[in-house]
């Protein structure tokens, strides 16, 4: 018999701001439709824009539209940032260093505790990932994102970098069952991630 792996559990109490990073296909929006639907939670992923933008943009080149996508979607981070609501989680891959700074600047001056968690594959396995889901980035932009993400899970590890509360870093195989934020204010006792996950406490 085959033993379900068990979700990934994050506690992230009070006023939070998750950012779910790794390259394109890594896994990420398939981690986050795992996330059970409750108040006070807000899930941006970039996809959403897309969709929003497709009805009047039927027939122009993704390539054309990118952009659009890419400023709606980060408009929409600051917008949830700014606002009332306790815990936002944002899908970016965010494989440049200063991506990552931005949205830690971010989630402080807006009064929230920034959590990393970053989804760790190796190029070949994103790339599979990105064909299944039926979303292929064009290949100068994938390896540019490749090269970037190729050492970040070990950097990450070994040198946390300022302003992030927690730093998480996942494979595919411990992201397999799932995502669950403990959002408690007593939260802050459970562990953030199962055994089989690798984390890490800012300095």
């Amino acid at each position: 018999m085959t033993t379900a792996t068990p979700p990934v559990r994050l506690a992230v109490p009070g006023r939070t701001l998750l950012l779910v990073a790794g390259m394109p296909g890594a896994g990420k929006s398939t981690l986050l439709a795992s996330l059970p639907a409750t108040e006070g939670l807000v899930v941006l992923d970039s996809e959403t824009q897309r969709a929003a933008l497709r009805p009047i943009a039927a027939g122009v080149p993704y390539s054309l539209q990118r952009p659009v996508v890419h400023l709606m979607h980060r408009t929409a981070v600051v917008g949830a940032a700014l606002s009332a609501t306790s815990t936002v989680v944002v899908h970016l891959p965010a494989t440049q260093p200063s991506i990552r700074a931005a949205m830690a600047r971010l989630a402080a001056v807006t009064g929230r505790e920034a959590h990393l968690l970053w989804l760790h594959v190796d190029a070949a396995e994103a790339r599979r990932g990105q064909y299944a889901r039926g979303r292929v980035v064009q290949e100068a932009s994938f390896f540019a994102h490749a090269r970037r993400a190729e050492r970040t899970a070990a950097e990450l590890l070994r040198d946390p970098p300022p302003g992030w509360r927690s730093v998480t870093v996942l494979d595919r195989a411990a992201a397999r069952g799932g995502l669950r934020l403990d959002t408690d204010t007593d939260a802050e006792s459970a562990s953030p991630v199962r055994s089989a996950a690798r984390s890490a406490a800012p300095r």
